[in-house]
């Protein structure tokens, strides 16, 4: 089973990615951080980055010592942009699912070190799925992932206020459990895809990231509103206030996050905490 419907949502939604990638990078750089030092990368012989959209990990992984870097993603628009952005890196569209992971990159060795940065909750079959992620791996082989805890909020939807008063209908909530960024927001869920797929030695650890919006210098709120409106919830009620009430809503509703924003945070850079997990195991 693929995962069609999702490559469907990231062929509209990976553009807002790649336009904000400095804007991820900056508020997501705790994760980063965790996966780097959890995976050991500095004396793995070969990586696999999961769902490595825009290339940030792929990036940190050359930084820290990697040599052989590989990464995948079901999207075109992301995948341009992480080969632009790494050249040393093979980056590939496919499937994790699916994918015969040897041959996407033909003539290294079995993978030593798979990592992925909010990139592997999306899957139809998450079993499948991390099975075939094992299987392309040596034995003794690290596994370090990070996804959102079922209780994450403020990173989704902080903000949104002025723009759900305005819409017609609210988004449908993201569920725990199912194909989506909580897709693997509990411990029982995560244990029984990760070890149900053959992982051993499974760790779960809780990371809260402390994510600040701010770039070169600024309070972060235009940073915080360009997120929160290319992600799928943010683009659905931009969508919709649109329809509802025409474009002057949205603007007057942008206008009303940016005050709320300043007035919640009084001039000091937006930050926002972040409540993750950090997954590792062995092949």
């Amino acid at each position: 089973m693929a995962n069609e419907s999702m490559r469907q949502t990231w062929a509209t939604g990976a553009d807002g990615w790649v336009r904000n990638e400095r804007i991820f990078d900056a508020a997501l750089a705790p994760f980063t951080d965790a996966i780097v030092g959890a995976a050991d990368l500095a004396s793995a012989s070969r990586v696999l980055d999961v769902g490595c959209g825009a290339g940030t990990l792929v990036e940190a992984a050359l930084a820290a010592g990697a040599t052989d870097v590989v990464g995948i993603d079901i999207s075109p628009a992301m995948v341009a942009a992480a080969m632009r952005r790494n050249p040393a890196a093979t980056i590939v569209e496919a499937d994790a699912q699916t994918a015969d992971l040897a041959a996407v990159a033909p003539g290294g060795a079995p993978f030593d070190r798979v990592i992925s940065r909010f990139g592997v909750m999306f899957f139809a079959d998450p079993v499948a799925a991390f099975a075939n992620l094992r299987s392309a791996c040596a034995p003794g082989a690290r596994l370090a992932v990070v996804c959102w805890r079922a209780d994450e909020r403020d990173m989704f939807v902080a903000g949104i206020e002025p723009l759900l008063r305005r819409a017609a209908s609210a988004p449908p909530a993201f569920t725990p459990g199912a194909p989506g960024p909580l897709g693997l927001g509990d411990p029982d869920t995560i244990r029984a895809v990760v070890a149900g797929a053959g992982w051993q030695d499974l760790g779960i650890d809780a990371v809260d990231g402390d994510c600040c919006y701010s770039l070169d210098g600024s309070d972060g709120v235009e940073e915080r509103i360009a997120i929160l409106t290319s992600g799928s919830v943010g683009r659905a009620l931009v969508e919709d206030v649109v329809a509802t009430h025409g474009p002057d809503a949205v603007d007057e509703a942008l206008d009303e996050i940016r005050a709320e924003l300043h007035q919640r945070f009084a001039g000091d850079p937006v930050r926002l905490t972040g409540h993750t997990w950090l997954v590792t195991a062995t092949a």
